[in-house]
């Protein structure tokens, strides 16, 4: 939410022009690197609509994180069966994919505050339809036989999915444009750090939202545990959404176009780059991959490895709780190395950094499925897995580093939604597999996603500042 000198906003940012204020000066950045602490020092200057914005980004966040990567083993715990979790997770996926076009149409038509407003109440009553799941009853879908493909009745929870497409308002209407931002506020040969600048401050929340599940998730059993933590998630929810609508002041903000049909879409794929056109089939194979067995980690953490873990002054902790240490130990790493990789990228280039953030997503899934139950092996692990983010924003500087001038937020746009759509199906595939078994699942993704990284590798190019 940060409003740039005239510059075309992606999809994912639903049409909301956005102010980024504060030391950021045209040639700051000539002769210094992008240090991640100047998000936290540019967050204390921002003027104080944008602040606003960003404080309610940072609670969304932390509400998401908590309850996200726990939403299938709420569904587990409800009764629902593998291939309900996968299709829970491609219904997300298809959320995700859909939702930027009418909200950046309804934006155009009742103004960004407004919207925001509306987007973030309907985030709140989605944490609250979760919390009171079981009360919706389930839907049943009959058996499917398709030969080779044979799936049994599918049991889903109505408010699991009623409270997915609610709570995902907020999350798919309210990022900043910060693509945008850094492409303007960076010289090339920097764009790697200036990602990693941003980046740091988003996922800070990331590194808190499991934290504060996982101390919650120690005080009782998973059923009791989850509902304060969906509690504490509505509460973030609305505090955020008040702060959003009483205190930021939308007389100045440029609304963006709304959508211009799907012809504008077409033209935009094939305006793309040549040099993006190998990244994004190798990406979208690691993302597909990805996709199969995401929703399943904390199925294999909790149910199938069922670990649990005894930490200094903390004391014992059930696997529930310890699935939340796990993702702050992956997210703590992934602070760490973020910017130190960011500046590597310059001497290597990005694409050496990008496969190996690709490897890491590829190998991750057959190396924790056959994981010994052991809380160490997993915390190692799970640090490992935060390597995979290493390669985010030199990832980020490679898709937008070739945009002609003004143009990097369609080429982001475009690249993310041909991406988002061909991955709807991942998760649903995932959950027909691990119905089989965890290890093929698992297996099969660790498989498409080393094809993903080799194609990389061997068609991928480098963006010629980094050259």
């Amino acid at each position: 939410m940060y409003r740039t000198r005239a510059l075309p906003i992606p999809p994912e940012t639903a049409s909301l022009q956005c102010r980024f204020v504060g030391a950021r000066r045209d040639g700051d950045m000539d002769n210094e690197d992008v240090n991640p602490l100047d998000t936290f020092r540019q967050f204390f200057a921002l003027q104080g609509d944008v602040l606003v914005l960003s404080v309610a980004m940072f609670a969304f966040s932390l509400g998401f994180q908590m309850t996200g990567r726990y939403m299938p083993r709420y569904m587990s715990v409800l009764g629902a069966g593998s291939v309900a979790i996968g299709l829970y997770g491609s219904f997300g996926n298809l959320i995700s994919a859909v939702y930027p076009y009418p909200g950046g149409a309804l934006s155009d038509r009742i103004g960004s505050r407004v919207a925001l407003t509306l987007f973030g109440l309907a985030s709140t009553l989605g944490f609250g339809v979760w919390l009171f799941a079981p009360a919706f009853g389930f839907l049943t879908l009959p058996p499917l036989d398709l030969g080779a493909l044979s799936v049994e009745a599918v049991t889903l929870p109505v408010g699991i999915f009623l409270g997915l497409v609610l709570s995902q308002a907020w999350k798919s209407f309210g990022l900043g444009a910060t693509f945008a931002i850094v492409k303007q506020s960076v010289p090339p040969d920097r764009l790697a750090s200036g990602f990693a600048s941003t980046e740091t401050f988003r996922r800070t929340a990331f590194l808190l939202g499991p934290l504060l599940a996982a101390g919650l998730l120690a005080t009782a059993t998973f059923e009791v545990g989850f509902r304060y933590v969906l509690l504490v998630a509505a509460g973030f929810g609305l505090v955020a959404t008040a702060l959003q609508h009483w205190l930021y002041d939308a007389a100045e903000d440029s609304l963006g176009k709304s959508f211009a049909g799907f012809s504008a879409v077409v033209d935009d794929v094939r305006a793309m780059p040549d040099p993006l056109r190998p990244l994004l089939v190798a990406d979208t194979l690691v993302r597909f991959a990805n996709g199969m067995v995401y929703t399943f980690f904390v199925i294999v953490v909790v149910e199938f490895l069922a670990v649990g873990a005894t930490l200094p002054v903390v004391g014992g902790l059930n696997p529930d709780a310890y699935f939340g240490v796990l993702l702050a130990i992956e997210m703590a790493v992934a602070l760490l190395v973020m910017a130190p990789v960011a500046v590597l990228a310059r001497r290597v280039g990005l694409k050496p950094v990008v496969a190996l953030g690709f490897a890491v997503y590829a190998v991750f899934p057959a190396l924790l499925v056959s994981a010994p139950p052991n809380a160490l092996v997993l915390a190692l692990l799970f640090a490992f897995s935060g390597l995979r983010f290493a390669g985010l924003p030199a990832h980020k500087a490679l898709i937008v580093g070739p945009a002609e001038e003004n143009a990097g937020g369609r080429v982001v746009g475009t690249y993310y939604l041909l991406r988002n759509v061909v991955v709807i199906p991942s998760a649903a595939l995932g959950g027909w597999l691990y119905s089989q078994s965890p290890e093929v699942a698992f297996g099969v993704a660790t498989v498409v996603g080393v094809v993903g990284t080799g194609y990389f590798l061997v068609f991928g190019e480098e963006f010629e500042a980094y050259a």
